[in-house]
């Protein structure tokens, strides 16, 4: 669902960096505040929904906006509604991404509360769904009912072990079981080499032309943090961390000009390392809606953060590869070609497509702390 440049790979300069600059300190510290809320206390809220609340800022978001308010209403129910600064104008013009981020923070925030004995009645739109994008109105209804039916969900284990994984996955497939199991909850698992290999194609030119289209490009520089300072400072977005980042930062070497500019070794050898990245696909996950209504976009969100938790729960990796579904004119060709590929006509729509395999662990993503997106 959000586009990294985690993985930029930066040359030559950046291992002098690391020999080069004294107090190692400087280069190896991480983010720490930004990490905070992935280290969720034992004693947990009173108020059930601020407990739900709590896990449900983990959710997968595109860019890592983490567009989510929070109003509370009365004793069991709470408004949700978008942070309109924190859209994707350029890559993301209909908010369809958005408001997936929006069903993935659902389904997490029900998850948790169940784990309390709690379900939550939810309303999607409860003034009208905006047709284009988003506005101020309210997303969904949540009303906490409690319910001694209501069974705890074992994918609750897995909420703070999610991560995304953009690393290069290694070429082993999924197994017969693992793959049941992903398509538990309605997604669609491909792994016929030959699919693969069209779908390695579509996802690696629709990568290259986005990075190649300068105002998608430049969205993404825009939300890029570099270094722990910044992610610390400002914990969305696109995190760029570790030794080589902090290394190159300090010299000048890893700056937003150099990363916006096609001409730059940084650009050219990040963008190689992205079609490396997005050229591994051992294995290819797909979720399908009905229509392109809001309804079924918050559905779609609900059932990828079920399916990621179900893979976090078998150590399997998983990466949304969501830029030939994006709605802006140069994504048209890459657009047309994967629902073709994947069979899907008429009415239906691809939500979400993402590649699953296995790949070295990775950082948690940066998070603000739930107080930031309560209202008053």
């Amino acid at each position: 669902m959000d586009i990294s440049r985690r993985n930029l790979i930066l040359g030559a300069g950046g291992t002098a960096a690391l020999v080069g600059i004294g107090g190692a300190w400087r280069v190896t510290r991480m983010p720490e505040r930004a990490n905070a809320p992935w280290t969720l206390d034992k004693t947990a809220p009173s108020d059930v929904r601020l407990d739900a609340f709590r896990h449900a800022i983990l959710a997968p978001n595109p860019h890592n906006r983490q567009p989510w308010l929070i109003q509370m209403e009365g004793n069991d129910s709470a408004i949700l509604t978008c942070d309109l600064t924190r859209r994707l104008p350029e890559t993301d013009p209909f908010d369809r991404q958005i408001t997936i981020g929006f069903g993935t923070f659902i389904e997490l925030a029900s998850i948790a509360a169940a784990q309390r004995g709690f379900r939550i009645d939810v309303t999607p739109f409860p003034e009208g769904a905006p047709e284009l994008r988003l506005d101020k109105r309210p997303v969904a209804h949540l009303r906490f009912v409690p319910d001694s039916n209501i069974e705890r969900d074992p994918l609750f284990s897995a909420i703070a072990k999610r991560h995304t994984n953009r690393n290069i996955y290694e070429t082993t497939t999924l197994s017969a079981q693992e793959s049941a199991i992903l398509q538990t909850d309605g997604a669609q698992i491909g792994v016929n080499p030959a699919l693969l290999a069209q779908m390695r194609s579509i996802t690696v030119d629709a990568i290259s032309r986005e990075m190649m289209t300068h105002r998608a490009h430049m969205e993404s520089v825009r939300l890029m943090r570099i270094g722990h300072h910044e992610v610390d400072a400002t914990p969305d977005g696109l995190a760029l961390t570790g030794p080589m980042i902090e290394a190159t930062r300090l010299l000048g070497i890893t700056t937003r000009e150099s990363i916006a500019d096609p001409k730059s070794s940084s650009f050219k050898i990040g963008l190689d390392g992205l079609r490396e990245s997005y050229g591994s696909v051992p294995a290819v996950l797909w979720i399908t809606s009905p229509s392109n209504a809001r309804a079924d976009q918050l559905e779609a969100g609900r059932l990828y953060a079920r399916t990621h938790l179900r893979a976090t729960d078998m150590g399997l990796a998983m990466h949304p590869m969501s830029q030939s579904l994006q709605e802006y004119p140069e994504m048209a060709p890459y657009f047309a070609a994967i629902h073709t590929l994947l069979g899907v006509t008429g009415e239906n729509r691809i939500q979400m497509l993402a590649r699953v395999g296995r790949a070295p662990n990775v950082a948690a993503a940066p998070r603000w702390p739930l107080e930031t997106h309560m209202k008053t």
